[in-house]
């Protein structure tokens, strides 16, 4: 890193600028200057449009760096074949609790006997935010998905849907975990939503060691969150030098093992 670039880390360090979203600016040692959003992936019609601020970041960006690119309309979820209905496949207490919060969101059972286990989850995550006025066309990454297509902006994965899907297949069990999780947290996870709602609408914290309510058991934490943000951190370290916004999910900015420390 040149002696400049050492000097703009440095001061960036001591005084670190703040943003009215949740944000962060990093230099890494070989020139990739990073703007670093806390995006949420589905928002409220408050959420839109974006801070200018953010807007004029993207203007300057040379690509936009996302977890997946979400903008295109196929789903990257195929037939998985007919599992063992849900009865066979929770014990009654588990089988209870997602009937009562299925029943809830007016989810009919039959329609999620044919899912696998990390789907019934991520369907319950999504339709819980729907609940609370969420939508995905609001959602920060989707957004800033179509300014960057709308100024023919580079738009780089950090993941791709396929490889996030192909995650969810390879845990435990059907993801057995990840349902336990949303099932056992669900109110935790309604408060975190508004929680991370507050950061774009009224102000973001300040603090990355922010202790944050856990919604994972440490194992999914180690797969879920530090073992993606590992490798997040070894592909923005190989990003040709220049500069970039990158928006990934808001709870990888902050809690233990969180991005920007790693990148740090």
């Amino acid at each position: 890193m040149s002696l400049f670039r050492r000097i703009r880390a440095s001061l960036r360090a001591f005084f670190p600028r703040r943003y009215t979203w949740p944000a962060l600016d990093i230099l890494l040692p070989g020139g990739q200057d990073l703007h670093l959003v806390g995006s949420i992936h589905m928002g409220t019609r408050d959420m839109s449009p974006l801070p200018d601020g953010l807007v004029k970041e993207l203007k300057k960006a040379d690509a936009l760096v996302v977890e997946a690119d979400i903008s295109g309309s196929e789903s990257p979820f195929t037939d998985t074949g007919t599992p063992p209905t849900l009865e066979e496949r929770l014990d009654a207490a588990q089988f209870a609790e997602l009937e009562r919060y299925a029943g809830e969101l007016d989810l009919p059972l039959s329609m999620l006997q044919t899912l696998p286990l990390w789907q019934i989850a991520m369907v319950l995550q999504a339709t819980q935010a729907q609940r609370l006025g969420l939508r995905g066309d609001y959602g920060i990454d989707y957004q800033l998905l179509h300014l960057a297509r709308a100024r023919q902006l580079p738009v780089i994965e950090l993941e791709g849907a396929q490889s996030q899907v192909a995650l969810l297949r390879r845990l435990p069990e059907e993801g057995k975990l990840l349902l336990d999780d949303t099932l056992t947290h669900w109110h935790t996870n309604a408060r975190l939503l508004q929680t991370m709602i507050g950061w774009w609408l009224n102000a973001p914290p300040a603090e990355e060691r922010l202790a944050l309510p856990s919604t994972f058991s440490e194992s999914l934490y180690d797969v879920l969150m530090n073992e993606r943000n590992q490798a997040w951190c070894t592909m923005l370290n190989a990003l040709p030098p220049g500069r970039y916004v990158v928006a990934v999910g808001a709870l990888h900015l902050y809690g233990e093992g969180n991005l920007p420390s790693l990148l740090r």
